[in-house]
């Protein structure tokens, strides 16, 4: 049977979501993408996973958009009903912006053009020395997708947005890291091992906060500061009530390693959270 275009294998609460077009180094074409819909709605919705790694297999973490496939849409016109940007590009980023838990991207190799919109899309990047970086729309007549308009103009601010976007330069690991885009740059022999290991370090963490947190963070430059604090005091109110809030407050006193379970905060009658 042909291999699948999206791998998912899970160790203890970490998934693992690999990207499987390594001969045309993890291009997007349509069955990748309609199965990292499914793959990232199955993770995300699992209670029992509590943390998610997104890498590539082999030379590259993804190079964007499969153009041969796009090239050949075009000519037929079939562009036009498939609406990738629409029914594969949003849901993707969507799913894995507002995951209720950690997502871990692992980048090596080439990353650019919507492959830069996943890994902007994950809530931390661990970038191998040998990434290569950049947006690559404007090389093609076209503009952001996949979410770059905003995670690229939050990570670096809107004048390098602009730099980066308009000149169309590839950047390197140790930029990323300047610019705001990525924390950590390692061998790319060590880029997956560091990777599992932050997730199975947030895996083992508090994930009903984690999940406050990324809502609190995506919303926090869109709304006014009264809104936002109004919106931290439930996100707080419902944390409060969990049992690994209790339980790590009773270890901070005692001294002791905090344990948590990762369960979301009871919901009381009739309450929502933003």
């Amino acid at each position: 049977m042909p291999q699948s275009p999206v791998e998912v294998s899970v160790s203890g609460a970490v998934a693992e979501v690999t990207l499987c077009r390594p001969a045309a180094r993890n291009a997007l074409d349509l069955p990748l993408k309609q199965a990292l819909v499914r793959a990232l709605g199955d993770v995300g919705s699992d209670p029992a996973v509590r943390a998610v790694v997104l890498t590539g297999r082999g030379p590259a973490f993804c190079v964007g958009q499969d153009l041969r496939e796009h090239a050949a849409a075009l000519e037929t016109g079939a562009w036009a009903e498939q609406r990738t940007v629409e029914r594969h590009y949003n849901p993707i980023v969507t799913s894995l912006a507002t995951m209720p838990k950690p997502v871990v991207a692992a980048v090596h190799g080439a990353c650019v053009g919507a492959g830069l919109g996943l890994a902007l899309a994950c809530d931390l990047r661990v970038l191998a020395t040998d990434a290569v970086l950049g947006t690559a729309f404007t090389g093609i007549g076209l503009t952001f997708d996949s979410g770059l308009s905003v995670t690229l103009t939050r990570a670096v601010g809107a004048a390098r947005a602009r730099e980066i976007v308009l000149r169309g330069e590839t950047f390197d690991a140790t930029s990323a890291v300047a610019w705001g885009i990525a924390g950590q740059v390692v061998p790319p022999s060590d880029v997956l091992t560091e990777a599992r290991a932050l997730a199975e370090r947030l895996a083992a963490g508090p994930t009903a906060a984690y999940a406050a947190s990324k809502r609190l963070v995506a919303a926090a430059l869109d709304r006014p500061l009264a809104v936002s604090l109004a919106a931290e005091a439930r996100e707080q109110d419902a944390l409060v009530r969990t049992a690994d809030h209790q339980g790590a407050v009773r270890a901070f006193l005692a001294k002791e390693t905090p344990r948590f379970s990762g369960q979301a905060p009871p919901s009381p009658a009739g309450s929502s959270r933003p």
